[in-house]
């Protein structure tokens, strides 16, 4: 009988074929099998996955997702293993609150981009990438990481095209972009040659250092450009999000189909 180390990985390579990342999953489900060979626990329980997934100091969210994920596992190892115990759906139930979309107002698009020429003065090229970021997200319809893993070979301004690789189940997409957009992205891609000199790797929106920027410290920096026009209150936790532009940029889309007499379905 295979090991449950040697089951996760079949596993896994399963639900990668099928086109899942499993960027969460996947740490998971091999914490959660480290923990039973820790237990000295051959074969999964559902007293030592509620166990596992009840980690102290985390939201019940949290805990719903882990032990959601020792399911979908489960009903695998099931079929190999019929020792194995699958948690019942209705363990640790939680509803999660989905985020109501925030629609950007045109004024509020220019105010960002706006203030993204106040951010760090003596860094002469974070404030180009914020704008050339936040533009770009404001007008394709792209997601931030999507965005964040253009590298330079991507970007076809010649062309005005964007090449967005490794989306939902690894497929590819063509992005046609207007020709202002390609102009912004232009004059962004210039500074960003002179001011690296040769020097940092190929992605193209970089920190000042060459390096790619961190989806983290995106979203703080664009928290503080919200607070700063104020789209955020000073010490709100909740509010207008960078995926609201995707939103944005569906809706605006769809209602330009509608009034143009385009058959939208």
């Amino acid at each position: 009988m295979n090991t449950l180390h040697q089951a996760l990985q079949d596993y896994l390579a399963m639900r990668h074929a099928l086109g899942f990342q499993l960027s969460n999953a996947g740490p998971a489900l091999s914490d959660f099998v480290s923990f039973l060979q820790r237990k000295r626990i051959s074969h999964i329980t559902v007293r030592m996955a509620l166990k596992w997934a009840q980690k102290p100091g985390v939201q019940p969210v949290t805990w719903a997702h882990r032990l959601a994920f020792v399911r979908g596992f489960a009903r695998y190892r099931s079929a190999t293993d019929p020792r194995t115990e699958v948690p019942p759906p209705r363990l640790l139930p939680f509803r999660s609150k989905r985020a109501v979309p925030y629609l950007y107002t045109d004024d509020e698009v220019c105010l960002l981009m706006k203030a993204c020429g106040s951010l760090s003065p003596n860094d002469a090229l974070r404030k180009w990438t914020y704008h050339g970021l936040l533009g770009l997200l404001a007008v394709s319809g792209m997601r931030l990481s999507e965005v964040l893993s253009l590298r330079l070979g991507d970007v076809d301004l010649q062309k005005a095209v964007l090449m967005v690789r490794g989306t939902k189940f690894g497929k590819c997409r063509l992005v046609p972009i207007h020709a202002s957009t390609r102009s912004v992205l232009l004059k962004y891609k210039s500074r960003r040659d002179q001011y690296l000199k040769g020097a940092g790797s190929d992605f193209f929106f970089v920190t000042k250092r060459g390096t790619r920027l961190n989806k983290n410290n995106v979203r703080k920096t664009f928290h503080a450009l919200s607070r700063q026009i104020g789209l955020r209150g000073e010490f709100d936790s909740h509010g207008p999000r960078l995926h609201d532009f995707r939103h944005r940029f569906a809706i605006r889309t769809i209602l330009h189909w509608y009034r143009s007499g385009e058959d939208v379905e």
